[in-house]
């Protein structure tokens, strides 16, 4: 009796799954090859075949038999709107735009795109099928790639225009979200006889850099090893997948002779001397951020970097400010732009990886001429409270008095620094102006919620160095004088630069407002193409690269 009840349910369950999708199964699924010998059958063969695929593929996730759609929704409202007819071809022959397009997907690489995203391989083996005369009357194979070169259409627009990468909160691109309408436009646009190369290519960006990197692709695909190397993860979230990476790519490039059993610990960073050698890093033993960074830098890697840089141009408006100030973080690098000409270039100081600097956009609003640096409690529980608890002298050695909530001057020596904390700390700590003040002698505001700006410092001598990801998120500016003086000579500000130097002489305390809103603009690009005619990469500072990577290039 228990059984009879417990196969009575199994089959009570199994109705109501095929009831609900009753809807989904009754669905009739496309032949794969339909040979339609009459002429005038082929046409609406095709119609139908078109119609019942989308039909699928807008239920199913862009499933449609043994082809998958990326951009099901939108190919299928352009079809809905053309009756469902063909876009691509007419007969039994393919219009000239189709040709054309396939061959655009097959050099997809040049514009720092995926060939397989937009069905190379498949619709290759579809245009030599249909080229044999026996295959030319199958519908079924018409309609496949019919909605594959569309879909392609749709994903290379939307990549050429808006990028692969996300948006995120400072994109400045308006059309970062592509509405149905726009999709409608172009292939309204491609029906009338418009090239699909054309079309696509009006969509890329403008910008000078954009336009270098893209220009520089042919050579360097020209030149690149495209040996399938095996990724590391780096930071590591399972220690033994790291140890299975490392340990694949320490094979692949014969640093380890076995990849049959894992390598014990010796083993393991014997080997990592071995390529900490043959790269000219430090040799220790250690698999670290470096070494990572040297092994995962192949060929097949640094295109999709480009290609991520790419899209990042693809995050920027149309056309930019006439002047505006452009600070690239990895290449610790300011420049002002005016009037498409880099007026003024200065080496800058970044934030360290902890305390990274954000990426924004802004306006600079004013400077200030021997600024006062309050410093800011994150700074003071975490790295000074614990050295001034240790040592009170540790206030006069960095030049910090302090305040109490009524700006009055506290003597540290009154204060039982012992009891301060985190939960309770009533003072302030400010540097006394001037020019071994950690603002140095000149600061510019700009409006954001990360309290960061740029400034001078007091610590000339690291502009010197390669790797300058060293401050706690500000900018510091090597060239601040030239830039606080573009800026008075930009502005139509009363005061003059002559003003200007006699504080600066004095060591006097002034504030500069502009009256013209200077546009400051903070961002990520870790490659660029070099005076000299080639490619220059950045260390990926902050890991954005990576990170961008394994959410949207892993697969490629």
């Amino acid at each position: 009796m228990k059984t009879i009840r417990i196969v009575s349910l199994i089959l009570f369950i199994i109705s109501l799954i095929t009831s609900g999708c009753g809807e989904l199964s009754n669905k009739p699924m496309p032949k794969k090859t339909e040979i339609v010998k009459e002429p005038e059958k082929l046409e609406p063969a095709i119609i139908r075949q078109i119609s019942e695929l989308l039909d699928l593929a807008v239920t199913d996730n862009g499933h449609a038999g043994d082809i998958t759609l990326s951009k099901a929704s939108v190919v299928s409202s352009l079809y809905a709107e053309n009756d469902f007819n063909r876009i691509w071809s007419s007969d039994k022959t393919w219009h000239p735009g189709a040709d054309s397009f396939l061959t655009m997907i097959q050099s997809a690489e040049f514009y720092g795109l995926f060939p397989e995203d937009y069905h190379a391989n498949a619709l290759k083996d579809i245009f030599k099928k249909l080229g044999d005369s026996a295959s030319k009357t199958d519908a079924a194979l018409w309609a496949r790639g019919e909605l594959m070169l569309s879909d392609a259409f749709v994903s290379f627009a939307q990549h050429l225009r808006t990028g692969r990468i996300p948006r995120d909160s400072v994109s400045l691109n308006t059309d970062s979200v592509l509405s149905q309408e726009f999709y409608n436009r172009m292939f309204s646009r491609l029906k009338d006889g418009g090239q699909p190369r054309e079309l696509l290519e009006s969509l890329e960006p403008v910008h000078q850099g954009y336009r270098d990197l893209k220009a520089m692709l042919p050579q360097f695909l020209d030149s690149m090893d495209r040996t399938p190397y095996t990724y590391i993860e780096f930071p590591w979230t399972d220690s033994m997948t790291f140890v299975k990476q490392l340990q694949a790519r320490l094979f692949e490039s014969s640093y380890i002779t076995f990849n049959t059993r894992t390598a014990d610990s010796v083993e393991l960073s014997n080997a990592v001397k071995k390529a900490q050698e043959s790269r000219g890093l430090k040799v220790d033993g250690k698999a670290g951020i470096q070494v990572v960074s040297s092994l995962n830098n192949t060929g097949l890697e640094r295109f999709k970097r480009i290609a991520i840089n790419l899209d990042r141009y693809k995050q920027l408006p149309d056309s930019m400010p006439a002047s505006y100030i452009w600070v690239n973080l990895p290449a610790f690098k300011m420049q002002v732009v005016d009037s498409g000409l880099v007026v003024l270039e200065s080496k800058v100081i970044v934030g360290q990886p902890r305390t990274r600097t954000p990426v924004l956009n802004s306006q600079v609003l004013n400077f200030i001429t021997f600024p006062q640096w309050t410093v800011p409690y994150s700074i003071i529980f975490k790295e000074m409270l614990p050295k001034i608890q240790k040592n009170v002298k540790y206030l006069d050695k960095e030049n910090l008095m302090v305040v109490d909530r009524n700006d009055s001057v506290i003597d540290p020596a009154k204060i039982d620094w012992s009891k301060l904390n985190k939960k309770y700390f009533p003072y302030l700590l400010r540097q006394r102006q001037g020019d071994d003040n950690s603002l140095g002698v000149i600061k510019f505001n700009f409006r954001n919620k990360y309290d960061v700006y740029m400034h001078d410092t007091n610590a000339r001598s690291l502009f010197s160095r390669s790797n300058r990801a060293l401050s706690h998120g500000c900018v510091r500016v090597q060239q601040w004088d030239s830039l606080s003086r573009y800026l008075i000579a930009k502005d139509s500000t009363n005061v003059p630069i002559d003003s200007v130097q006699a504080w600066l002489a004095r060591q006097e305390k002034h504030t500069v407002a502009l009256k013209k809103k200077m546009p400051v603009y903070l961002r990520y690009f870790t490659c660029e193409v070099a005076e000299e005619g080639f490619i220059r990469f950045f260390d990926d500072i902050y890991g954005e690269d990576n990170a961008l990577r394994m959410r949207n290039f892993a697969k490629n």
